[in-house]
């Protein structure tokens, strides 16, 4: 698996061995990037929830996000995240929490302009972790919520407050952005 632009394109990130992730292929990731590049004001602070090999996270650095918080719970894949930052120079543009989402979410105090929500297919709580970040004090009116999907699996327009405003299908992956509406 490549990093597809910016500062360290072309580097080969590592990857969990084992059934443990299912990484996001390099021409969805890709076009991820093309999409959110054209929608997102601010790449300050990047949320890589589900992290896996953190491929999304580090694509967000070397693309010029400030800081990102890598979230992951099995840690043998917080290890390769910690590897793969090593290897492109970002160690110090990020933090890696080895621990379940839901208890990250309980604990994050950052104001994020992106999140990235690629949870293993087979453990999809997408619906749930929806709702409880378009409530949370970690997103605001600006924030854009990234998921990837089965197509199989589709997801609403809205969940309290966030809208769905792109949804993009590749192959059996499917990308919903969200936008936190404002409040009138």
């Amino acid at each position: 698996m490549r990093v597809t632009g910016g500062q360290v394109k072309g580097y080969v990130l590592k990857v969990p061995r084992s059934g443990l992730v299912r990484p996001t292929t390099n021409v969805v990731r890709q076009a991820l990037f093309s999409i959110l590049e054209g929608m997102a004001n601010d790449w300050s602070q990047v949320l890589d929830l589900y992290a896996g090999s953190g491929a999304l996270g580090i694509e967000a650095l070397s693309r010029g996000a400030g800081w990102v918080d890598f979230v992951e719970r099995e840690p043998r894949c917080c290890v390769v995240i910690k590897e793969n930052l090593l290897k492109t120079g970002f160690s110090n543009k990020a933090h890696v929490y080895c621990c379940s989402v839901m208890k990250a979410l309980t604990f994050l105090t950052n104001k994020y302009d992106i999140i990235f929500m690629d949870a293993p297919y087979s453990d999809q709580p997408s619906v749930s972790l929806l709702r409880q970040l378009a409530t949370s004090s970690i997103i605001n009116a600006d924030s854009l919520v990234a998921v990837s999907h089965s197509y199989r699996l589709p997801l609403s327009d809205g969940y309290d407050g966030l809208r769905l405003i792109r949804e993009q299908r590749y192959g059996d992956t499917c990308i919903s952005i969200y936008r936190k509406e404002e409040k009138s």
